[in-house]
């Protein structure tokens, strides 16, 4: 094993983020965290989510081109199969960009996952791990299974 000292005691988790439309980023930022901003001003917007440790800013970026090379994705973690599922169907009445439909994927770690884009394309990855019961049903060929009838591979 690494030998890694003793690290700061982490008492929230803290992300900032560059967007070129604040008002909405905001929107979609308000939509996927299911909580309301704690601060707005015209520089940047701040979200905390007590539940998750989480404090969540979003900065105008000025005219700088977003390098998405850097930031791979955001994501979170949610109870089961039922609230990936429900999450997509909550993210098309939003109008929200699906990149990947929802589905199992049994190469790499094991999830029920979905794959969402913010405004502007920051790839958000809402999943769960699977249960015990779940992995008994693996499938030989391992390819992912969709979750929702009439979406399959040629959605993604």
């Amino acid at each position: 094993m690494l030998d890694i000292p003793q690290s700061p005691s982490a008492e929230e988790f803290h992300d900032s983020i560059r967007v070129q439309d604040l008002p909405r980023s905001v929107r979609f930022h308000a939509w996927f965290l299911n909580t309301w901003l704690k601060e707005w001003t015209h520089r940047y917007a701040t979200f905390i989510h007590s539940d998750l440790n989480l404090n969540f800013v979003l900065v105008v970026s000025d005219g700088k081109t977003l390098h998405h090379d850097t930031l791979y994705h955001l994501g979170v973690g949610v109870a089961g199969r039922g609230a990936v599922i429900a999450a997509y169907h909550q993210a098309i009445t939003f109008d929200a960009h699906v990149e990947k439909p929802p589905r199992t994927t049994w190469k790499g770690t094991y999830l029920h996952e979905l794959w969402l884009t913010d405004p502007d394309v920051t790839l958000i990855e809402i999943y769960a791990r699977l249960t015990d019961a779940d992995l008994a049903h693996k499938p030989t060929d391992e390819l992912p299974e969709f979750l929702v009838s009439g979406i399959g591979p040629d959605a993604i």
